[in-house]
């Protein structure tokens, strides 16, 4: 049989009761009721003062504890997800290098392994804010219309009402839904964190904050860019893991190209071991050989391996050093150039 026509037919066998505590009568003033013989106002008070507030205060609890425990478990979860146990080798190899041993040493191995680390614990803990966040939301929402139930408030019209608040919300906010589902995997992904420098499309710069729904990039010219998730079409990282330092540089075309090589190399390998530059450097620089054949010169490539975003610095480095090699070894670097043809229009 239902509950509610069984605490009616009850309700019917004492009079007043339903006056007193309504169809469906709690236990608190149903006791009250009979105890104080079928006093309405006795009943009501009880039923207001003691069992209400008992109730209410059952469910924030409840719902109190159900967040920490969630908070908790989620924060694990989480960790456990982003940060599972990577091998050494696959942690330490670095792609790309020419040779026979491609590992780093113990200092660097360590050094690789703790930037890993606290890169994974910042990802986890921004994935476990967001995550908890959600969830402590959505469980304050249930007892708050529990709450409202207790207090005999009518949550038909208002469960209506949030449902077609929700559709409007829906079509009006796509964009907003779409730019925190994007955040969401990119920080799932790992796709950038803070501090690399990335190429979102429209802009490029430092990551400075990654939320759910943005992400703050600092250009070069201290441009402050606020990215949408939703609209990144593609993340072009510079400096996650490690780096390239790649040099291109023009030589004339008569110039012996054995004898360039052997310059950019010496010179490349004193700069890298230079005091302030050579702890950025993975690998020994490697002149790759020639790359193009253009219209004014011959390009020859060189690359060095180097630690996240300080390829830039290296890149400068060596420029400037090779310009300083090329010019005592007195070998031209060729650059465009034009004649001009003046007439006399009165010969």
């Amino acid at each position: 049989m239902d509950a509610s026509i069984t605490a009616l037919l009850m309700a019917s066998d004492t009079p007043g009761l339903p006056d007193a505590c309504g169809e469906d009568p709690n236990y608190v003033c149903e006791r009250v009721f009979e105890a104080t013989d079928g006093n309405e106002t006795a009943a009501r008070l009880a039923d207001w003062l003691i069992d209400r507030p008992l109730s209410i205060f059952l469910i924030l609890l409840i719902a109190f504890i159900l967040i920490r425990v969630s908070r908790r478990y989620v924060d694990r979860l989480v960790r456990r997800i982003v940060s599972p146990p990577t091998p050494s080798s696959r942690l330490l190899f670095i792609p790309g290098l020419q040779g026979g041993d491609n590992t780093l040493s113990d200092p660097e191995v360590r050094e690789r392994e703790d930037r890993m680390r606290l890169r994974k614990e910042a990802r986890a803990a921004s994935i476990s804010e967001v995550l908890t966040s959600t969830i402590s939301v959505a469980i304050w929402v249930i007892a708050l219309m529990l709450v409202l139930s207790e207090l005999g408030v009518d949550l038909a019209p208002l469960i209506a009402g949030a449902g077609i608040a929700g559709v409007a919300l829906g079509f009006g906010a796509q964009a907003l839904v779409k730019d925190c589902i994007s955040g969401l995997f990119m920080l799932l992904e790992d796709q950038y964190g803070i501090g690399d420098v990335v190429d979102l499309g429209e802009a490029t710069g430092t990551v400075e904050e990654v939320a759910l729904r943005t992400t703050v990039l600092r250009g070069i010219d201290g441009t402050v860019w606020h990215v949408p998730n939703g609209e990144v079409q593609r993340v072009g990282n510079m400096s996650q893991h490690w780096s390239t330092a790649l040099i291109d540089i023009d030589v004339a075309y008569d110039a012996d190209l054995d004898a360039v090589s052997d310059v950019m190399q010496a010179t490349a390998d004193k700069v890298c071991d230079r005091d302030g530059i050579s702890q950025f450097i993975l690998d020994a620089p490697q002149v790759l050989g020639v790359e193009t054949l253009g219209a004014d010169g011959i390009t020859l490539r060189m690359t060095v391996t180097t630690t996240p975003g300080s390829q830039w610095a290296v890149q400068r480095e060596l420029r400037a050093a090779l310009k300083v090699a090329f010019d005592a070894e007195a070998i031209e670097i060729p650059f465009p150039q034009r004649t001009l043809w003046l007439r006399n229009q009165d010969a």
